[in-house]
């Protein structure tokens, strides 16, 4: 017997004596988020450019030292685009500017919901300060994910094994289990993710220091899809 003969490979599709059966898993979690962004706009005017530089420069460092008094309770703080821009004269001729408009953005990120309630209303209370958010979300290695890919692998096991004895046969062994778009580009439509977005503006402090909102954290969609195949025991045709 030759030692060199290539070893037979396997038919893609199986054979009549060894059946394949190729399914999809899928699983479809409901949690709580674990992390919640905002986004700060502040903003300066000012009749020359060095004033309007003075002035968000100022507001600029109370919003920071405002965030960062939380502590902990900020995972992390980043600061965004930077701008100053000239306001022309509405009337007369030449480069005349009537004003110099000034903005800074800024990002912060918390995983303590009381703090994030009570940090965005003192936050609007500031003058010329905007606020956007909070978008929910899950950290990238929330064990949320691991969990859906778990249950996904066992609804496709237990997809595959309803085929099977529908056949009068059984599972025999596992060819293949692969994401899905690990080999081709994954579908279009999927859906994200991620939270809702809510956002206010407030033109300035009332004077009294607002209650904190009351903020109901947005429950989080994870995913996850695998593609697998199995061969399985003869059918009983």
């Amino acid at each position: 017997m030759n030692s060199d003969m290539p070893t037979p490979v396997p038919a893609p599709y199986g054979t009549p004596e060894i059946p394949r059966v190729a399914v999809r898993g899928e699983a479809r979690l409901e949690v709580d988020p674990e992390i919640a962004t905002i986004g700060v706009t502040v903003s300066a005017r000012g009749t020359d450019r060095r004033g309007a530089l003075d002035d968000l420069t100022r507001r600029n460092g109370q919003v920071l030292e405002l965030v960062r008094s939380y502590g902990d309770a900020v995972e992390r703080l980043e600061t965004g685009a930077f701008s100053i821009s000239p306001e022309p004269a509405r009337h007369g001729r030449g480069e005349r500017v009537r004003a110099y408009h000034g903005r800074v953005h800024l990002t912060a990120v918390l995983a303590d919901f009381t703090a994030l309630g009570e940090l965005t209303t003192r936050l609007a209370d500031l003058d010329l300060t905007r606020v956007d958010g909070p978008w929910w979300a899950l950290r990238p290695d929330s064990p949320a994910h691991g969990e859906a890919r778990r249950q996904a692998v066992l609804a496709a096991v237990q997809r595959a094994r309803e085929y099977a004895a529908a056949l009068g046969a059984r599972l025999a062994a596992l060819v293949e289990l692969a994401d899905l778009g690990a080999e081709a580009p994954a579908p279009q439509g999927m859906p994200p993710a991620t939270g809702a977005l809510r956002s206010a503006a407030f033109a300035g402090a009332t004077g009294e220091e607002a209650p904190a909102l009351d903020l109901e954290p947005q429950r989080q969609t994870v995913y996850a899809q695998v593609n697998a195949r199995f061969t399985m025991t003869p059918p009983e045709l």
